[in-house]
């Protein structure tokens, strides 16, 4: 069985994306990961389903490297919206996403963050504006879901943070019955330097609701004002969001080639 599919990614944060909308294209844990690998597969760390909608002008389905579904990601929604060119919906598990294309950039249009701990979730009652916990130095993050939940924590150089070690560490602790994305970032001039550990995927060059969710915990601390530019390792996004009302993105997203693979 063959299939065709695009190699796409957004600063660095690379995908495959098949469009399925005109057939369907089945899909499993497995075979994600086979996709995934970058020795015997094409490569990505995530693949990317776009399927047709009932309620929106596409569905898009995620998995991650090990096989994962999951909400929701930010930078492959920039990807997919310039598939589909022009203005969108794309209907998502972390709920319907507006997007915009624009050249080699596009906008998407994020839910409103939630903040409940059992919309996190977590394993039991916290105030999620700072949990009392830690790992290590690492201490007192901030929880927010974006579709999908993230952790962050603000400290003095995050790329001081030993995140191949503590990365998986918290994203598998038990406090996080779905597993946890961990942000640790810090702000300067009220600009953010963040790095993430991707649930399911590692340490990644960028991770688009890892920005939205650290900017929002940091204007929703009093560290930052919106808009908010998130600088990481793999480039730049801007992210805008006022309390109480949705999440703006906005970065660039990039169209590497076209191809075709037997499965």
């Amino acid at each position: 069985m063959s299939f065709r599919f695009h190699k796409m990614h957004g600063l660095g944060n690379d995908f495959v994306v098949i469009d399925a909308r005109g057939a369907p294209f089945a899909i499993d844990a497995a075979r994600a990961r086979a996709i995934a690998d970058r020795r015997e597969g094409i490569g990505c760390d995530q693949l990317i389903l776009i399927e047709p909608s009932s309620s929106a002008d596409a569905r898009m389905r995620i998995w991650n490297a090990d096989g994962s579904e999951v909400e929701a990601c930010g930078n492959a929604s920039r990807c997919v919206a310039l598939l589909l060119g022009g203005v969108s919906k794309i209907e998502t598990l972390g709920g319907v996403l507006r997007l915009a294309a624009n050249d080699a950039s596009a906008t998407v249009d994020l839910d409103k963050p939630r903040f409940g701990w059992d919309q996190i979730p977590l394993a039991y009652a916290m105030d999620t504006a700072r949990l009392p916990v830690a790992w290590e130095e690492l201490a007192d993050p901030a929880a927010v879901n974006v579709g999908n939940p993230h952790v962050i924590f603000f400290v003095d150089d995050p790329y001081a943070v030993d995140m191949e070690r503590l990365g998986p560490i918290i994203e598998r602790d038990p406090l996080f019955p779905e597993r946890v994305n961990v942000n640790v970032a810090s702000v300067h001039d009220g600009r953010v330097t963040l790095r993430v550990w991707e649930r399911g995927v590692g340490l990644t060059r960028a991770c688009g609701t890892g920005a939205c969710a650290t900017a929002v915990a940091a204007i929703r601390s009093g560290r930052a004002a919106s808009p908010v530019t998130v600088s990481l390792p793999g480039g730049d996004l801007v992210i805008e969001w006022v309390p109480g009302g949705t999440i703006r993105m906005s970065g660039p997203a990039t169209h590497v080639f076209s191809g075709e693979a037997e499965l």
